[in-house]
């Protein structure tokens, strides 16, 4: 039986230099995909929606090897509606631990696996056409989790240490989130030709500290969520660094941490803030989604950063969230959202923000 559930938002009046973003009102369906028997989401990790409205879930589901370090990575296609369509890629090589899902103008489906260090391209008919990065070789003696030394270790171009996610210019340009380790962007052209490459771990503007999403606007700005230093960041598509967001709304005095201890500072991967997604709605007026951990909210923004709107918490009820990790926003009040730790898959309905 369909739940759905109606949220109804509470504007607090409080002082105009601190006054919070209005509360979004929006209907939560949990239950939209209609899996087909013994199919099971794992951490739904990766969504998102192609021109005709079908549905792509990248989950860490159809585990398989030891019960430590399992591959964990399948991807699925279903209808507007929600009815299955397929699974795309059964047994893929490039299947190791699941990250992201994106799709581009011509309905290519896109994959970034963090277990493999690879990014997929798939044809609109789910076959591969592209990859970028390697995995590493079974029968190397040395083939192992990979390690974060400090100093870093030179990136390669054209290789990744756990990818994270991809996004595309008008000119069709891909830039790729080379993420946990290398924290840095990649950018290659149409035809899958490396381009040029630009960050570092650190902290200043164009260094990097988990680059975990991306996203580009009309204007072929580039979008980062750099997550580990609770902020945004924004080049243009040469990679010079144009301006930074961040997000500046505390935590409700009652809110709870989806998992584990309530953060008690304002840094880290748990702050409230912290961007663990990016989705830019299409044109003619674009605005950003983003989300974060705890407290587990929604933030509708602006381009140049401003806060229009908020929804949520974290919790395991229907239109609460446990980790958001994607976002789809195939317009600007319809969003679908895949969380890790409740794994599952929503669509959201908002109400217009004025």
């Amino acid at each position: 039986m369909k739940r759905s559930i109606f949220f109804l938002a509470l504007f607090v009046a409080i002082p105009a230099l601190a006054q919070q973003p209005a509360e979004i009102r929006y209907q939560a369906d949990p239950n939209f995909l209609k899996l087909p028997p013994d199919t099971h989401l794992g951490e739904a990790v990766g969504v998102a929606v192609n021109s005709k409205g079908h549905i792509f879930v990248f989950s860490r589901g159809n585990s398989t090897g030891p019960a430590y370090g399992a591959s964990a990575a399948q991807l699925l296609q279903f209808l507007p509606d929600g009815r299955f369509v397929r699974e795309i890629g059964h047994n893929l090589y490039a299947w190791s631990f699941a990250h992201s899902v994106r799709i581009d103008k011509d309905d290519n489906i896109w994959v970034a696996d963090k277990g493999s260090d690879m990014v997929v391209k798939f044809n609109p008919e789910g076959r591969v056409v592209m990859v970028f990065g390697r995995k590493q070789e079974a029968s190397d003696e040395g083939t192992e989790p990979l390690k974060h030394p400090k100093p870093p270790l030179p990136p390669v171009d054209g290789m990744f240490r756990q990818v994270t996610d991809m996004a595309w210019d008008s000119a069709g340009n891909t830039y790729i989130s080379d993420g946990y380790v290398n924290s840095r962007i990649a950018k290659a052209d149409k035809n899958g030709v490396w381009l040029k490459s630009w960050g570092e771990p650190g902290d200043k503007p164009g260094q990097f500290n988990i680059p975990h999403s991306i996203a580009v606007d009309a204007q072929n700005n580039v979008y980062v969520a750099d997550r580990s230093n609770r902020r945004i960041q924004v080049f243009d598509a040469e990679g010079k660094f144009l301006r930074q967001i961040t997000i500046d709304v505390p935590a409700p005095a009652d809110a709870r941490a989806a998992i584990g201890a309530k953060p008690t500072a304002n840094t880290g991967t748990m702050a409230p803030g912290v961007p663990w997604t990016l989705c830019i709605t299409p044109g003619p007026n674009q605005v950003l989604y983003t989300s974060d951990a705890y407290p587990g909210r929604i933030y509708k923004l602006s381009l140049d950063g401003k806060v229009l709107g908020m929804l949520g918490k974290a919790g395991k009820q229907p239109g609460e969230f446990g980790w958001i990790h994607s976002i789809a926003c195939p317009s600007e009040n319809e969003l679908y959202v895949a969380e890790i730790l409740n794994w599952r898959v929503q669509k959201l309905v908002l109400e217009p923000t004025h």
